[in-house]
């Protein structure tokens, strides 16, 4: 269990009389069976935690157990509230130091341990940063929270790796959404949800008109949908096979769009289907090389072929005379 998840679990058990097992995994955005692990994980620490059956039943810890959040001030409850980011995540929103007071509070009101142990946050550090970062963007989560929190519209330039210049866009934010290490912007372009990486929002301002979302949604649910869209909606599935010593790096790149065909590999490889949201898109696979055998459809194989003959023209030896 991360440090995160802990103490939005206790801060969910401790606020509310009774919870159910499914409510605690939409809260904290995991699994049924990942709840049941930290719940008994919790008993397996000594923490009076009770689940009852039935329809008036639910997950309970018995009052006074739990953290003491009169010790914490509004700002440290809503940044402790934040769950699933790391601490660099923390620190672009400049949620780092009121989640260290708020985190050094409740861990200053803990009993003594019975045992022996060291504490796990003198003996456990997590740095999530790159080995080498690039130049941060202009356009951070923490120049962008406070427009987000007053529920205003924004007016966003987006550089587009598909348009040959930079967007002028009126959008009306629903907020931001950390994915993998990179922060989007998940807001309604023309009632359409859009994320728009930040890194690549070259200039904002804030408009002086509310924002106009749609009813019954909120970042949450949009986010869910659009990255269900982007892991699921694709116009081109190809087939290929690739080799025994590639498959898992191919599986590190392409996740959930590489589905395998085959239980076991054969003397030629894996056979895979990749699902692509465009053909112009089949270009990941050219740093694979000849690892990659595409099978179809024609069209990626005719466009993979284009690619690596305009490489080849690029990187051809000048003539000798």
């Amino acid at each position: 269990m991360t440090p995160d998840r802990f103490f939005a679990l206790m801060l969910l058990l401790g606020s509310r009389n009774a919870v159910t097992t499914q409510e605690l995994a939409s809260a904290l955005g995991v699994s049924l069976r990942t709840v049941t692990r930290d719940l008994n994980w919790l008993r397996d620490a000594g923490l009076p935690v009770t689940a009852h059956r039935g329809r008036l039943g639910g997950v309970t810890m018995l009052p006074g157990s739990g953290l003491d959040l009169m010790r914490l001030t509004p700002g440290e409850r809503d940044h402790l509230s934040l769950t699933g980011l790391d601490e660099k995540q923390r620190a672009e929103l400049n949620a780092s130091v009121e989640s260290r007071r708020a985190l050094s509070k409740i861990a200053a009101a803990q009993p003594r341990r019975a045992d022996d142990l060291l504490p796990l946050t003198d003996v456990v550090h997590v740095d999530s940063r790159p080995w080498r970062q690039a130049p941060a963007p202009d356009t951070t989560p923490a120049s962008l929270i406070g427009a987000v929190r007053r529920g205003r519209r924004l007016r966003i330039e987006y550089d587009s790796h598909r348009a040959s210049c930079p967007r002028d866009l009126l959008v009306d934010p629903y907020g931001l959404f950390a994915k993998a290490g990179i922060w989007y912007l998940v807001a309604d372009c023309s009632r359409e949800p859009r994320m728009y990486r930040l890194e690549r929002i070259t200039a904002w301002e804030e408009v002086d008109r509310p924002r106009r979302i749609r009813e019954s949604q909120t970042l949450a649910t949009v986010a869910a949908a659009l990255v269900d869209q982007w892991e699921h909606n694709h116009a081109i599935e190809v087939s290929a096979t690739i080799d025994q010593s590639q498959m898992e790096r191919a599986q590190r790149i392409f996740g959930l769009r590489l589905v395998r065909d085959d239980p076991q590999a054969s003397a030629a490889g894996h056979k895979v289907t990749i699902r692509f949201l465009r053909l112009e898109d089949v270009r990941a696979l050219l740093p694979f090389g000849s690892a990659v055998t595409v099978h179809g459809p024609a069209e990626a194989r005719a466009h993979l072929s284009d690619l690596a003959t305009d490489l080849a023209h690029h990187y051809a030896l000048p003539p000798t005379p």
